[in-house]
């Protein structure tokens, strides 16, 4: 009696999995092979620079591994050293939860190899980064997936530096400006002052 009933609470908790979402980052299969444009360390500008991105089905796995493939997801994702103290970018293996992928380079129909450019979005913050496509099934779940670096996350890493900072233009402009305000307030000062004097 004990021994059915632990293997109907075991089906109900998977079912409920099922239903539910939870897969898991640990039990996905690595069957593709990522590559993108970025060398190790370059650094790249948001709104400026774009990143050459190639994913292909990794022909050491038997065929019909991918059969249950229907779409594709490719994303820029933090490195580690870009994680650390942000609790907003942080790696969880349930993949509801996790946020280490943030930003969509490209979803598409899966195709066994495919190459896409993309213009790096101006929102994308100063960070470093590597890159991973996810393979989805016909109901929308994570199967597979495959990435630029390795299990570690610490090489093949690329940085973005943000939109922002001030630039020469800018500090020019805000100092003429200063210049001007000040000038115009003595100017205004000693008018009033001179109004104000007694006439000999």
């Amino acid at each position: 009696m004990k021994s059915h009933f632990s293997s109907t609470f075991l089906i109900l908790f998977c079912l409920a999995r099922t239903c539910y979402g939870g897969v898991l980052f640990s039990s996905l299969p690595q069957t593709l092979v990522v590559s993108a444009s970025p060398k190790q360390g370059q650094v790249l500008k948001a709104g400026e620079d774009n990143i050459n991105v190639t994913w292909w089905l990794n022909q050491s796995f038997a065929a019909g591994t991918d059969e249950s493939y229907k779409d594709v997801k490719v994303k820029l994702c933090y490195a580690p050293i870009s994680q650390v103290d942000r609790s907003w970018r942080k790696t969880v293996d349930n993949m509801d939860k996790d946020k280490t992928c943030q930003f969509t380079i490209v979803n598409k129909p899966y195709e066994r190899k495919q190459s896409i450019e993309w213009s790096i979005a101006k929102e994308v913050p100063t960070a470093t980064y590597f890159v991973r496509a996810y393979a989805y099934n016909s109901a929308g779940k994570e199967v597979a997936y495959g990435q630029t670096t390795h299990a570690k996350k610490s090489i093949n890493l690329f940085e973005i530096q943000a939109i922002g900072g001030r630039h020469l233009s800018l500090d020019i402009a805000s100092v003429c400006f200063s210049v001007f305000s000040l000038v115009s307030l003595l100017g205004f000062f000693l008018i009033e002052k001179t109004k104000r004097s007694p006439n000999k």
